[in-house]
């Protein structure tokens, strides 16, 4: 792909899907059909490039509307918005869900990744692609985590078309994922958000507690039961109040860093620089987690309110909620829920009167779990690639459009509307001194109940499997998902806090507990984790470039032959799982080597 501009025309309806998003184009610089006499001059150029960030929903409209992004249609994009060719292309190429070849309207995406793989999703996979055929045109993708691991093994069939058209699947059957990529209109309605969520209904939940008892569709449900009680007591505090309370609570996030959320919002709050920015952060893509997509299909309005409060708190009057797009029935209830907000006044200029102005923008991700980063979540917003910046500067200082921003996740947001019902010591009187609050758990894998989990932290692994009701033959327990460790099974009594699993030589990182039982083949379990790390590096730093390669490679080669051979191979993985961990650019590199050596270490694997 060139910097310049090809000779490859959209077509009309590749056209309607950019001017439906962007409005018809006013010049032939921008691609009107107009005379060529307006070309010898540019009108809008900066006021298009300041649209730059309109490029990833671009791609999307043209995705969704033809199930693939043509030359023809890039190019056209690219001179809507004066991006070059080369850059556009470039990110593109970057996301998963999107195509710069020609395939079928139709895809279904097949899960193969921890939780599916142990549940069949080889078999799905080979029996769809034998069901549909090769003239079926439906393309059947091997696709990483749906994040719908209590219900494993799963399928998301799409097909492209004005509205594009999506089934979800799960559990899956061939037959059941056959007939919803022939016919997504046709398929069973998913089980309610509450399926997952196995206390639903009980006494005593904070976060969880809306859940299966509101419908998620109603404003008004959502006022009965409490909603908007911890904006109006936000209001009362005012801005200063809210940090103070937020930060005597003692929350800090829980998408895995731990960071204390009420300095990142005093931080962000102090800084003179303006516009600040809100960005939630709902990619969950950590293989296992699924935990904030079950409070946006259950609890929206939860959601809403919460980033109204944070962004009050801050100081900005923009958020921007970031969605992973491969969550088409959060992404319905959410547009709904910010619809009936925006009209019923807890949205837009002035919210419930109080003067102060707020509203929020969904951007869909298109698969990439480098874009769970906060800095990578804000060059995908922006238009960029989804590559991690280097820190300092930090987000507080200069983050989304170069501005003060504050990035938090669905779980960490919510949990600010009962700090301020309940108070901060009430809240920080749940857990342990240095775990304050309740945590979600995704317990997924070899249990009898897989779901989203609550309880007080300081409960030990086992009590929680306990509740799962863990199935006999235990091999391993995976904390943390992909990027976390494998503990044996005499190891349940590790307490699941930050503190408690850092001792314990593990993670908690973003709640995730998936359970393996001796039917799981390990070897091929680890596999797969390298897989998925060399298949999601964004490829910026040679550590993890290159790093995630070799490391699949070395675990190829240890699952083919043992002795001497399988021996060596552990020594290289070491020596680069130590650079990848010590000099990565983020997260995703340093971790790239965690499960593996947990297994190697912990669980023997390959002795």
């Amino acid at each position: 792909m060139d910097l310049h501009f090809g000779d490859s025309k959209p077509t009309d309806e590749e056209r309607a899907a950019v001017d439906a998003l962007l409005g018809p184009p006013e010049s032939s610089w921008e691609g009107a059909d107009r005379s060529d006499a307006d070309l010898r001059w540019a009108r809008g150029g900066r006021e298009a490039r300041d649209r730059r960030d309109l490029l990833l929903p671009g791609l999307h409209a043209i995705n969704d509307r033809i199930g693939w992004i043509s030359a023809g249609a890039l190019d056209y994009l690219c001179r809507r918005l004066t991006v070059p060719p080369a850059d556009a292309y470039g990110v593109a190429t970057f996301y998963a869900m999107f195509s710069v070849k020609p395939r079928p309207a139709t895809v279904l995406h097949v899960c193969t990744d921890l939780a599916c793989a142990a549940a069949g999703a080889s078999r799905l996979c080979a029996g769809a692609e034998e069901g549909l055929g090769p003239g079926s045109g439906v393309h059947v993708e091997r696709s990483p985590c749906l994040g719908l691991c209590e219900r494993a093994p799963a399928a998301l069939a799409v097909r492209a078309g004005d509205p594009v058209r999506t089934a979800v699947v799960a559990p899956a059957t061939v037959d059941e994922a056959v007939r919803a990529a022939g016919a997504p209109d046709a398929a069973p309605e998913e089980p309610p958000a509450a399926m997952a969520v196995p206390q639903a209904g009980q006494e005593g939940l904070v976060l969880l507690r809306r859940v299966g008892v509101v419908d998620p569709a109603s404003l008004d449900d959502y006022r009965a039961h409490g909603g908007y009680t911890a904006l109006r007591r936000a209001f009362a505090l005012g801005p200063a109040g809210v940090i103070r309370e937020v930060t005597d609570s003692g929350l800090v996030g829980r998408g895995g860093a731990a960071f204390p959320t009420g300095r990142k919002w005093q931080a962000t709050a102090s800084r003179p620089d303006h516009p600040h920015h809100l960005v939630c952060n709902a990619d969950e893509s950590e293989p296992g987690t699924f935990k904030d997509r079950v409070i946006m299909e259950g609890d929206p309005y939860a959601l809403i309110e919460a980033m109204t409060v944070a962004a009050y708190a801050t100081g900005a009057h923009r958020g921007h909620l970031y969605l992973r797009g491969e969550y088409p029935r959060a992404l319905r209830r959410l547009e709904h829920a910010i619809a009936q907000a925006r009209a019923r006044g807890f949205l837009g200029d002035d919210v419930l009167g109080q003067g102060y102005a707020f509203d929020i923008e969904i951007r869909r991700g298109a698969g990439a779990y480098i874009c769970g980063e906060e800095t990578a979540l804000f060059n995908s917003i922006e238009g960029y690639r989804g590559e991690p910046r280097s820190k300092p500067p930090f987000p507080v200082e200069k983050g989304l459009f170069g501005k003060p921003t504050v990035e938090n996740n669905v779980e960490t947001l919510v949990n600010v509307l009962p700090i301020l019902t309940m108070g901060a010591p009430a809240y920080a009187a749940i857990g342990t001194a240095g775990s304050t609050g309740p945590k979600l758990y995704c317990v997924s894998g070899s249990v009898a109940r897989p779901g989203v989990y609550e309880l007080p932290f300081g409960a030990t692994l086992g009590e929680l499997l306990e509740l799962a009701g863990v199935r006999g033959g235990l091999r391993a327990v995976l904390l943390g998902g992909a990027a976390g460790g494998f503990v044996r099974p005499d190891e349940l009594d590790i307490p699941l806090t930050f503190e408690g699993t850092r001792e314990a030589g593990t993670t908690l990182g973003s709640g995730v507990v998936m359970a393996f039982d001796d039917s799981v083949p390990l070897p091929r379990l680890l596999l797969r984790i390298a897989e998925f790390f060399r298949e999601e590096s964004c490829g910026q730093c040679v550590p993890c470039r290159v790093g995630t390669v070799r490391q699949e490679e070395a675990l190829r080669r240890i699952a083919e032959r043992t002795g001497a051979a399988a021996a060596d191979d552990i020594a290289l993985l070491r020596e680069v799982g130590r650079a990848m961990r010590d000099a990565s650019i983020c997260g995703l590199g340093q971790t790239a080597w965690n499960a593996v050596e947990s297994a190697i270490d912990r669980l023997g694997a390959y002795a």
